[in-house]
């Protein structure tokens, strides 16, 4: 009985240690820029300037391995799998835009990139280009984040919107900024770009 519970705190001594570590990472990482220009009811409108970003896509299924396996590719990307085996840094947040037919995700990359700085990829189903510059509503959330529960924040977002009378242009996006195995302090945010003028 005693060696049952000094397992289970080991156990738990070692998943805090782990958190602890996995949080004062992801402090460190860098974080695409935005600016924050108005608070509303249930979510806020933010400035997002043009940044890189690396993406790839492929065709929508159940399963949810599509992600994984655009999550696999990218990662490769910035871990030196391309055309001058250089190691990209990781930042945050990642992009992920999923719809009954297509699964994108994109990766934001350091800032002190231009395109022209970065290695071609060796992998074909990389795109990189530059994001688009405008103002997005964005609505934040914690704790694990499910396709359910997503798009449910996105439809949350949409009848805000509706609601208000904003206009959006293109597509729902999710935004995670944690490592899978984190516990605490999960940032999830739902971004659409909308019609707004300061």
């Amino acid at each position: 009985m005693k060696g049952s519970i000094i397992v289970v705190i080991v156990i738990l001594v070692g998943a805090l240690i782990i958190t602890y570590r996995s949080y004062a990472g992801n402090k460190k990482i860098e974080r695409q820029k935005y600016e924050v220009t108005k608070h509303e009811k249930g979510f806020e409108i933010r400035h997002y300037p043009r940044s890189v970003m690396a993406s790839v896509s492929s065709k929508s299924n159940r399963s949810g391995s599509d992600a994984n396996q655009n999550f696999r590719i990218l990662a490769g990307y910035i871990f030196g799998k391309n055309q001058q085996d250089k190691k990209i840094a990781m930042t945050a947040p990642v992009y992920m835009e999923k719809n009954d037919t297509l699964n994108k995700m994109s990766f934001v990359l350091p800032s002190k990139y231009q395109i022209s700085d970065l290695p071609l990829p060796e992998d074909s189903s990389i795109k990189i280009h530059y994001s688009e510059e405008g103002y997005y509503a964005c609505l934040s959330f914690g704790g694990f984040a499910s396709e359910k529960k997503i798009t449910r924040k996105k439809m949350e977002l949409k009848q805000l919107l509706d609601k208000l009378g904003y206009e959006t242009i293109g597509n729902f996006n999710y935004l995670g900024y944690n490592a899978p195995w984190d516990v605490v302090n999960r940032e999830n945010d739902v971004i659409v770009k909308i019609n707004y003028t300061n």
